[in-house]
This record gives C-alpha cells, structure tokens and sequence, in this order.
C-alpha cells in the first residue's frame, strides 16, 4: 500500500502530462499540413462538415465510442474518461495560439517533431496504468467478443475511419504513412522510458494497452 500511494503522484502527472501533450502533438501535426494519423483525418473530416472544432469533435467521438462500451461490457478507468476530455481540449488549444505553417523546409521538421511528441506521449500516459483510451477499448472488446485477431480488428477499425475521413475532407498524406509506420517503435522506446514498476495486486497490475491513442 505504501508503494502504492507513493507512486500515485507520478502515474497521474504522467497520465495528465501525457494526454496534453498528445492533444499538442495532434494540433502541431494539423498545422504542419502533412496527413494526420486514420482517427484524425476522421476528426477533421467530421470537423469540416459540421463546422465544429477538431477538439470537439474528438471529444464528442471518444463520448460516442464509450457509449460502444457499454454493450461490450467494458469498464471504463480513470484514464479513459480523461483521455475523452484532455486531448480535445489541448488539441483546440495548441490550434489557437498557432498558426499553419507553409513549405516542405518548415513543414517536415514540425512534423517529424509532433509524431515524436506522440510517441513521448503515448509513452507516458500508457505507463501511468489508469486504463485504455475509449478507442483501444472498442478494438479490445471486439477482439474479445468475435474472436477476430486484435490486428485485424484495428485494422479493420482504422481502415473505415480513414476512409470516412478522407471523404469527408480529412487530411491524407506522408503524416498519414510516418505516422503508421513510426508511432510503434517510437511508443515501445518511451514505455521503457517512463514504465513504472506495477503494484503487485493492484487493479491496473495486468493491464498491458496497445501503444496507441485510445
């Protein structure tokens, strides 16, 4: 117990740290106007229809994904309902104290930069150990409810929410390829960085999420 509430300082700043600073990386790769990862071009394809903002419209989709849950019998955390709030809320605010940036010479390096932020990210809030992202919730729990591979089934998801995205006027581009191709290693690297050792017997002692925003 004494572990237990001494590392319960550090799992929530980097529970909270790591889900700002994912919503500042989302932001910084809408800005360098190079393709977003499949969830996002959904985001702002969605954004672009309804004239709502890109955070709200992550909000409202995470919302709407837990809602899923609740046939599928899963048990949201305290790190699902936070990822549902903060990465929106830090996505529009980065947005509105930025601006878009323009030419390859400045909008590769911000992209580089935001899909590295993301693994940092990533890497944090997934150590913290307060329970999936309303997305990787929904890929889990349709794992476990039809059998599918848990590739497959991701796959699967994120194929349909690119294609949505993209026609409804999401960005798709080489972001879109970096993003697929970097964000696992880069999130394995920082796991290791920022794992915290497990309480044993704690509710969170087997929880092992994919690395990946939820």
């Amino acid at each position: 117990m004494e572990h237990h509430v001494r590392r319960l300082p550090r799992r929530l700043v980097q529970l909270y740290g790591g889900l700002v600073l994912y919503g500042v990386s989302a932001a910084l790769m809408v800005r360098a106007g190079l393709g977003l990862d499949p969830w996002d071009v959904f985001h702002q394809g969605v954004s672009e229809l309804t004239g709502l903002s890109i955070g709200t419209v992550v909000i409202l989709t995470g919302a709407a994904v837990l809602l899923l849950w609740i046939p599928l019998r899963e048990r949201p955390g305290l790190g699902t309902v936070s990822n549902v709030v903060l990465i929106g809320v830090a996505m529009d605010a980065t947005l509105a104290v930025t601006g878009p940036v323009h030419g390859l010479v400045a909008q590769l390096p911000l992209l580089a930069a935001a899909v590295v932020l993301n693994g940092v990210a990533t890497g944090m809030y997934i150590s913290a150990r307060f329970g999936p992202g309303p997305r990787d919730g929904l890929m889990t729990a349709l794992h476990r409810v039809t059998g599918a591979s848990v590739r497959r089934v991701r796959t699967g998801i994120e194929l349909t929410v690119l294609a949505v995205g993209f026609l409804l006027g999401g960005t798709v581009g080489v972001g879109t390829v970096l993003y697929a191709l970097a964000i696992g290693p880069l999130a394995q690297v920082f796991l290791g960085v920022f794992a915290i050792p497990e309480e044993s017997g704690g509710r969170w002692a087997g929880f092992r999420p994919r690395a990946a925003r939820g």
